[in-house]
C-alpha cells in the first residue's frame, strides 16, 4: 500500500490524482495485471462537495461568498465541507484484493475513524439511518463524513474527519442533507487542539491494522 501524504491542496487537483491513480487500476485488472493500492491523506482549502445524487438546496448560500469552492462528484452522499484542520482520506483501493465486498469495505472504514478517535477518549459511534462517524451523548453531532464510490471492485473519494475544523463553514450547508443534526470536531470535544501530523500518523497506524497491510509513504 502507498501513501501519499499531500498536505493542504485544492480539491481539483488531489481529485485529478485520485482519476490517475483509478484508471491505473482498472486498466491493470482490464489486462490481468496486479493493482496497486493508494492511499491519500490531505487537507484541501475550504471547498464544498455534492455528491451524485445530492440536492443543491442543501447549500444555503453562494459558496463563493464564504471563500469556498464548490464540485459536483460523483461520490454517494449530499453535500459535505471540507477544509483546513480537517483529515480528509482518500483510499483507491481493489476490494477483491482485500477481499471485500462494499458495505464490509464500509464497515472497516468506520472503524478506522472509531479506533482513531478511541486513542483522544472520544466515543464515536455509528448511526444506521445517517451515514459518517457521530458523538451521540447528550445530544447527536456528527464528527466524520463518509462518501465513497465502487467501481469495477475498484474504491474512490473517501471519508473526512473534523479535526480542527472551522465549524462554522458548516452553518452555510445541511450536512449530508440532514437537517436539524449538529457537526462537531476533535478540538471541539477536547476543548483543545490536536497536531494534524499526530493525529494523522495514529489514523495511518489503524488503518494499516484494521487493512491489515503495511505502507510505504511519498
Amino acid at each position: 500500500m502507498i501513501w501519499h501524504e499531500l498536505g493542504l491542496k485544492r480539491y481539483s487537483e488531489v481529485w485529478q490524482l485520485q482519476e490517475q491513480f483509478f484508471r491505473q487500476n482498472i486498466t491493470a485488472k482490464e489486462n490481468g495485471l496486479p493493482t496497486t493500492q493508494h492511499v491519500i491523506l490531505c487537507e484541501h482549502h475550504p471547498v464544498y462537495t455534492l455528491g451524485k445524487s445530492g440536492k443543491t438546496e442543501n447549500i444555503l448560500v453562494d459558496p463563493s461568498t464564504v471563500g469556498a469552492d464548490f464540485f459536483k462528484t460523483d461520490r454517494g452522499g449530499d453535500v459535505t465541507f471540507h477544509g483546513p484542520g480537517q483529515l480528509v482520506v482518500y483510499p483507491i483501493l481493489d476490494l477483491d484484493y482485500f477481499k471485500l465486498g462494499t458495505a464490509a469495505y464500509v464497515h472497516r472504514l468506520e472503524e478506522t475513524i472509531l479506533r482513531t478517535l478511541k486513542n483522544y477518549n472520544i466515543a464515536g459511534e455509528r448511526l444506521p439511518e445517517a451515514p459518517g462517524i457521530w458523538l451521540l451523548q447528550p445530544f447527536p453531532r456528527k464528527i466524520a463524513a463518509i462518501g465513497i464510490r465502487v467501481s469495477r471492485g475498484i474504491t474512490q473519494h473517501g471519508i473526512a474527519i473534523n479535526v480542527n475544523t472551522d465549524l462554522s463553514y458548516f452553518t452555510k450547508i445541511i450536512p449530508c442533507g440532514l437537517a436539524g443534526k449538529a457537526v462537531t470536531s476533535v478540538e471541539h470535544e477536547l476543548r483543545h487542539s490536536v497536531p494534524m501530523n499526530e493525529f494523522a500518523a495514529i489514523y495511518k497506524r489503524c488503518f494499516e491494522s484494521i487493512f491489515d497491510t503495511h505502507a510505504t509513504v511519498t
